[in-house]
């Protein structure tokens, strides 16, 4: 069901795009904004995990140097099949953990020195079979390419706004016209956002579901996701960045209210019924 979800979400962004584009009344502007999308993206595709790892000051591990939790993660790849990732730790109090890379091959994941801590041995696989999954499910190749389509879609609207204040023509009146067209330049950019943001949480359950398989513990998942999101609202990520967030298992960057609306992350009581589920 989640990955129906993101397919018909994808393909949510990318008729909002051809339909911005057919508001600007050419298909110039939107390969040109489109194209623009896709460099800065396929930057951050091939580049972000060597950015977002040095963002974290975190720092590679060997298995002599901590062979409990490099072995866990050894035996959890060799059990999903996927090739073993670089393992990083982060030197942060706060606890959480995310993966990154490209691809499989290409594959990283970084655990807080305080996810550690907090957390018993069970709980602590739970989570980074999660992370493990998301490398299975080649989130960030989906996640690319939902930015990707979002990016365009901002560049068209901007482009939409000069397009009807200053290139609209008269006849496009009966169809709403400048208004009509200022409108959708105005809505699609949120209505973007909210299908990207949409498109991260299915992944998020995607991966809650792959990483209670792979560690054979669904209740053990569910309460590491309950430490932890206890855990990050009393003991906050400072160094956490709202372009990463998306990146770890709960989010750092604490929010209530009305905010919560556009979090990255689907309601954790949501996400332990359904680990809780799993379990019985």
């Amino acid at each position: 069901m989640n990955r129906f979800k993101t397919a018909v979400l994808l393909t949510s962004l990318t008729l909002l795009m051809i339909g911005l584009g057919a508001a600007i009344g050419g298909r110039g502007g939107m390969y040109l904004a489109f194209f623009m999308a896709l460099a800065m993206n396929a930057f951050s595709y091939w580049f972000s995990d060597k950015i977002v790892l040095r963002m974290y000051g975190a720092r590679e591990i060997s298995e002599m140097e901590n062979p409990a939790f490099y072995g866990m993660i050894r035996r959890l790849t060799v059990q999903a099949g996927l090739p073993m990732p670089r393992v990083y730790i982060i030197p942060s109090e706060s606890p959480n953990a995310f993966a990154t890379g490209r691809n499989p091959d290409h594959a990283a994941v970084a655990a807080t020195e305080g996810i550690m801590r907090i957390l018993t041995p069970e709980e602590l696989e739970g989570v980074m079979a999660h992370e493990l999954s998301h490398v299975a499910n080649r989130d960030i190749l989906i996640s690319t390419i939902a930015a990707t389509v979002a990016g365009a879609i901002s560049m068209l609207a901007n482009m939409a706004q000069w397009a009807a204040i200053f290139g609209h023509r008269s006849d496009d009146e009966e169809g709403g016209g400048v208004i009509g067209t200022l409108a959708l330049a105005i809505l699609a950019p949120i209505a973007a956002m909210l299908i990207q943001l949409a498109v991260s949480r299915s992944r998020e359950y995607l991966a809650d579901e792959g990483g209670a398989r792979l560690c054979g513990h669904p209740r053990s998942l569910a309460n590491a996701l309950r430490k932890l999101d206890q855990a990050s609202h009393l003991l906050p990520m400072q160094e956490a960045r709202p372009a990463t967030a998306h990146m770890f298992i709960v989010n750092p960057l604490t929010a209530g209210g009305i905010a919560r609306l556009f979090s990255t992350h689907p309601p954790m009581e949501e996400r332990i019924a359904r680990l809780e589920q799993m379990g019985r």
